[in-house]
């Protein structure tokens, strides 16, 4: 028997880097994002309950926009950074898996979910990822020291996926030891856990600046011509 899985969607960010767009309710393919990410997750048979946080003026709106998800177990507000919203939502977490992923990922699919949850499952903790293609340069105050391996690097994208206690407990000492998380396979790392990699998607791209709006939508059209 599967272990049942909730998906955590982390989207109480200020969205610097928009230009002034609100980009978890900008629209993608018509619909705002956050909505289309909730749904791409609750399409997945591995995600049981949905649990999504964000900023604590737009939570009455996002439980309204969310509302007919039939997955939806809550919304709440997030903290001052993104592992303390990460925290606030897994502290609503009741299932043995927590799914953690970016509100502005909304082109994920069933697919990639299913497989990074599966993994978890056996391996404690799981991670979509894609090769690095480019050459990639270590560098200081603009000179560049090395040149690590390309072979050896991937993109590590969303759902990650974990162990709720474990991951709840890592993140928890991550902060309080002050040590840098650029994502939760961060805060796992340092626990000591080990991280399987799944496939992921050069089409799952998280929405960062406004051309990746247009890039998401290019995405959508191409999938429904198929």
């Amino acid at each position: 028997m599967r272990k049942a899985c909730t998906a955590v969607v982390v989207a109480a960010g200020s969205a610097s880097r928009m230009q002034g767009i609100d980009k978890i309710m900008a629209l993608v393919g018509g619909e705002p994002m956050l909505l289309r990410t909730a749904q791409a997750l609750s399409e997945s048979e591995a995600i049981d309950r949905l649990v999504i946080v964000t900023r604590a003026d737009l939570v009455r709106k996002v439980r309204e926009l969310c509302a007919a998800l039939p997955k939806l177990q809550t919304v709440v507000a997030g903290g001052d950074s993104r592992a303390a919203s990460v925290l606030c939502g897994l502290d609503e977490v009741r299932t043995p898996l927590a799914a953690i992923h970016d509100g502005a990922r909304p082109l994920v699919t069933r697919e990639i979910v299913d497989e990074a949850v599966e993994a978890a499952e056996v391996f404690g903790a799981a991670a979509p990822a894609v090769p690095v293609h480019d050459t990639i340069k270590v560098a200081k105050d603009g000179v560049v020291l090395s040149t690590p391996d390309r072979a050896t690097l991937f993109a590590v994208q969303t759902p990650q996926v974990f162990e709720t206690e474990k991951i709840k407990a890592a993140i928890r000492a991550a902060l309080e030891r002050g040590l840098p998380l650029t994502d939760d396979c961060s805060a796992a790392e340092f626990a000591g856990m080990e991280v399987r990699l799944t496939q992921g998607s050069e089409e799952n791209l998280k929405i960062t600046v406004p051309s990746d709006l247009t890039l998401a939508d290019a995405v959508l059209k191409r999938r429904e011509s198929l």
